[in-house]
């Protein structure tokens, strides 16, 4: 019976990819099968409610911080924090290190934002347009890209996948910054090195456009722009709570918005919720987005995620998954067997949430450590999700791009940092794993 629900959980997610649709459906078809099977197995409602919600209420805090991060995208937009890190950004582009400079952009900005949709949407159609006005293959540039933005979406305080990893595994969320730092420090050169080589083989020819004149047309470009980032950026350094800090960074922008662009309280409040919407075609093709609604997939992804899974541990209907790659982290080690889970998770779910909860759910028992497994997690199922070209992870920013999946062995740095950590790990964790761990 177990097997049978499976099946049909994945030709439901085969469906939504085939037909286009949200694999939120399918993470709603996985409820309805998995509650089903919890009743089959003699199991009451409250039973199964119960097991969903302990499961689910740790995702509550990631669905605070995801809709927080909608109304920072949407704000910075207003005040004009996004429009001058795009314009001084490009200002330091320079023609033979155009891909260099377009990932450390991207690296920048997603370490404040801690999203690679929002960095996508943004400095990356920025970038990808001058690209194509400059003769830089659009490619390879998108790899460049899809790079930078998940530097971010990986590490940064402000991410609701770092956010979500923490909550699962029950880790501080700043410890685990700080390890993820220092594990993707070696890729990180290493990702820089090979894009100074490919920024000489691909330099740009110009670095105008009609994007960035919209910009500057639309809003006054002044460094008070950059207070909401300076923020978001200095609060988490002295252990303030990611909550206050995006708070405290919504509020900045508000302000500026306000008596810098000239916006009302009413079209700000708009904008906290629906996101900015310029009438400007050319602005909006750069800018337009964010808001709490702009997230509402994700909340019903992690919800969703977070109730079904619930009831497939509380019935034990994971139980023999979870022993066969508790077996094989015996046999290969626990990091490579946490590559081969994400790589399948991603491949057959679609989404870096779902990804992230598997991993801790099938591997979870092998770790004593559990910021060894948060870390793990990060290294792997974070990076892989954006690999697959059919995840949402990866589809998402590189349609937003305009981009095809030739861009995926360009995104360097999501391949470096498993492959670095599979060589280095004993350096973080030198007794954490079996023998035939690498």
């Amino acid at each position: 019976m177990l097997t049978a629900c499976f099946a049909v959980f994945f030709a439901l997610v085969a469906g939504c990819l085939v037909f286009k649709l949200s694999v939120a459906w399918a993470l709603l078809g996985g409820l309805v099968l998995f509650w089903l099977l919890g009743l089959k197995q003699g199991f009451h409602n409250r039973e199964l409610w119960e097991m969903a919600w302990a499961k689910c209420k740790k995702s509550l805090i990631v669905v605070t911080i995801i809709a927080l991060i909608g109304v920072i995208t949407g704000l910075w937009r207003a005040s004009g924090t996004i429009a001058y890190c795009v314009v001084k950004g490009v200002e330091l582009v320079t023609p033979n290190l155009f891909l260099t400079v377009s990932f450390l952009l991207c690296a920048a900005l997603s370490y404040v934002l801690g999203t690679s949709y929002g960095v996508s949407s943004t400095m990356g159609v920025i970038l990808m347009a001058l690209a194509r006005s400059g003769g830089v293959d659009p490619t390879v540039t998108a790899g460049v890209i899809l790079s930078g933005v998940y530097f971010g979406d990986r590490c940064s305080p402000a991410s609701s996948a770092a956010s979500l990893v923490a909550a699962v595994t029950d880790t501080d969320l700043y410890r685990n910054v700080r390890q993820m730092l220092r594990t993707a420090l070696l890729p990180t050169l290493l990702t820089l090195a090979a894009y100074t080589l490919l920024s000489f083989r691909h330099p740009i020819s110009g670095t105008g456009g009609g994007a960035l004149s919209a910009l500057t047309d639309h809003f006054s470009i002044s460094w008070t722009a950059l207070l909401p980032a300076v923020v978001m950026f200095l609060l988490p350094l002295f252990k303030v709570p990611i909550k206050l800090a995006m708070g405290a960074s919504i509020a900045v922008a508000a302000v500026l918005a306000a008596t810098v662009q000239g916006f009302s309280p009413l079209e700000l409040a708009a904008i906290a919720w629906s996101g900015y919407h310029p009438e400007d075609p050319a602005l909006a093709a750069v800018l337009e987005g964010g808001g709490v609604t702009s997230m509402t997939a994700s909340y019903v992804i992690v919800v969703l995620t977070g109730l079904y899974s619930g009831i497939l541990e509380g019935t034990g209907s994971l139980t023999p998954l979870s022993g066969a790659a508790e077996a094989l982290a015996g046999k290969i080690g626990k990091f490579p067997a946490m590559i081969a889970v994400s790589a399948l998770c991603a491949a057959v779910l679609c989404n870096q949430a779902v990804t992230s909860m598997m991993g801790e759910q099938l591997l979870g028992r092998a770790y004593g450590d559990r910021e060894e497994l948060a870390l793990d997690i990060e290294n792997s199922a974070i990076l892989i999700a954006g690999l697959i070209p059919w995840s949402i992870a990866c589809s998402i920013p590189l349609a937003m791009l305009g981009a095809d999946t030739g861009a995926v062995p360009y995104a360097l740095l999501l391949w470096l940092i498993p492959i670095c950590y599979v060589f280095t790990k004993r350096r973080y964790y030198p007794a954490s794993g079996s023998s035939n761990e690498v």
